[in-house]
């Protein structure tokens, strides 16, 4: 998507989520990509998730600031080697907070935006997210939702239930989606994923990392 010929615009999903296309730089996508090879290394490395009733989440995940697993965090990964997650870096905060500019178009409450736990998910191309919530954090801070590599089917919902009313939102290498406000709580997943659409200019040859950044309130 990164060679469209006519800009997407930014659009307002829902009232408190946005979507900002090709918001990214390139040269912003290498650097992030090449942050996440090197926590999907460790000291926590990338796995799959078990969740609690045996089966096991398509997407790869690992984790910054803290550790998540279904469904709450901590600092130390005890399902998987024990370790302590890698540190949240202040070049993170700083991203998180020009995207809250970027999305809702205002300086006011930037400084107070202080996200310290990234969620980072790998996508191959068989890999889907099931309509889900993100509350396991005691803050009501916006998430800040980065993509990079292959576009994927973004649905995003209501926050009563998993089915309709939602909207479908592509999201390509570069996107920016923020949701907080009345959206914060909204349902939203994954159910596909465009293989052969990647970003070699940001080192993606294949998949989709997705990055979101969050308060935990913790």
């Amino acid at each position: 998507m990164s060679g469209t010929l006519f800009p997407r615009e930014r659009v307002v999903v829902a009232p408190g989520a946005v979507h900002v296309p090709g918001w990214l730089p390139v040269e912003r996508r290498r650097e992030l990509v090449e942050a996440c090879r090197a926590w999907a290394r460790g000291p926590v490395p990338i796995r799959r998730t078990v969740l609690p009733g045996g089966g096991v989440m398509s997407v790869q995940t690992v984790c910054v600031g803290w550790h998540w697993r279904p469904y709450r965090y901590s600092r130390t990964a005890d399902d998987v080697n024990g370790a302590r997650v890698a540190a949240f870096p202040d070049w993170l905060v700083e991203l998180g907070r020009e995207a809250l500019v970027a999305a809702y178009g205002q300086e006011q409450g930037r400084q107070e935006y202080t996200p310290d736990t990234a969620l980072i998910n790998f996508y191959d191309g068989a890999a889907r997210m099931g309509m889900h919530q993100d509350k396991e954090e005691r803050s009501a801070a916006p998430v800040v939702s980065l993509s990079i590599g292959d576009s994927c089917v973004f649905r995003f919902g209501n926050t009563e239930t998993r089915g309709r009313p939602y909207t479908d939102v592509e999201l390509a290498s570069g996107d920016l989606f923020v949701f907080g406000g009345p959206a914060r709580f909204a349902f939203h997943g994954v159910p596909k994923v465009v293989p052969g659409t990647a970003d070699p200019d940001a080192g993606m040859s294949s998949g989709r990392l997705n990055i979101t950044l969050r308060e935990t309130g913790l």
